[in-house]
């Protein structure tokens, strides 16, 4: 007799987010299994991968990076080039330069990238700010309106500025919106509640629940992961079944084994080749845990991650 094997989807399932438009749009999330448990049922939408653009690229001396994007000089130029990316489903720009206690780049020039980049490229477009609220307040605000009609992601609303950045993102011009918390599971779940208390679809939630490289802390973000994805799936929890974004390159590009160079610590080999580990190893943990979608930024890593996802779904 030959052996059935006993399925196990959930009554659960997560919401189905779609971003971009035309022949590239994507969607994220829609499946009603734990991570890659074809087993149990299909998984109705594979992981995406999202390519970080960053408007400081001029200071990544990474010689993969440096070689892909050789000849690129704006920001428009690497979003086109990323398009071609082994592995690539939507492109993230992050406007780090707009800090005002750095570069502190003016909104318009943010937004004048912004708006070439989407003329330039069919793919999705994700965006990231400073990390300043307020200068990411009225960035976020501009750009949606810039790129009204693209169908993008704005990452992200917090606890303190969801308001603001809720109704100038979604409602007034109709776009996704990310819900930033950091490795907590009620912290997340409240986010969602007050975005949807705004009027805001569920199906235009996309969120950010933290992320670490791996080693660094990990084992919060693991079980933050762990806890949402079960808490949609097994209890159906409808304020929890918001697809995850894990933004991976901003967390494994900055720590010690990415940035020290081969000089100061011979012991360790390529500096390059850390830096592809670290951000291979944190984007399989993630997706493993539960996210739908990750950002990375090398194209190495990025091809890995992909080879991945396909081998699993």
């Amino acid at each position: 007799m030959s052996f059935a094997p006993k399925t196990a989807p959930y009554s659960g399932k997560i919401n189905a987010v779609t971003l971009g438009t035309g022949d590239k749009a994507i969607v994220i999330g829609g499946q009603n299994v734990m991570p890659f448990y074809t087993f149990d049922a299909p998984i109705e939408n594979a992981p995406k991968i999202g390519v970080e653009i960053s408007d400081a690229a001029d200071s990544w001396t990474t010689p993969g990076l440096v070689d892909f994007y050789a000849g690129c000089t704006t920001m428009a130029e690497r979003a086109k080039r990323a398009e071609t990316m082994e592995g690539a489903d939507f492109l993230c720009l992050r406007f780090e330069s707009a800090d005002p206690n750095g570069a502190d780049r003016s909104v318009a020039d943010c937004v004048a990238d912004a708006k070439a980049v989407a003329e330039a490229v069919s793919m999705p477009i994700v965006i990231m700010g400073c990390k300043n609220m307020e200068k990411d307040g009225e960035l976020f605000s501009k750009i949606s309106e810039a790129l009204q009609g693209k169908n993008i992601l704005v990452m992200s609303a917090k606890n303190e500025d969801y308001k603001t950045v809720g109704a100038s993102v979604a409602l007034a011009y109709g776009q996704k919106v990310g819900a930033e918390t950091a490795d907590d599971i009620n912290l997340a779940k409240q986010l969602n509640i007050m975005l949807k208390g705004l009027s805001i679809n569920p199906e235009n939630i996309v969120m950010d629940i933290g992320t670490a490289a791996v080693g660094y802390g990990y084992e919060y973000a693991a079980s933050t992961f762990d806890r949402i994805r079960l808490a949609a799936l097994a209890q159906s929890d409808a304020d929890l079944q918001m697809p995850i974004l894990a933004a991976v390159s901003a967390d494994t590009w900055s720590v010690k084994e990415s940035t020290a160079s081969e000089e100061d610590e011979p012991a360790w080999g390529s500096q390059e080749e850390r830096a592809i580990d670290m951000e291979v190893a944190t984007a399989a943990a993630d997706l493993t845990g539960g996210a739908d979608a990750v950002i990375m930024r090398h194209p190495a890593a990025i091809a890995t991650i992909k080879k991945f996802i396909t081998e699993l779904v």
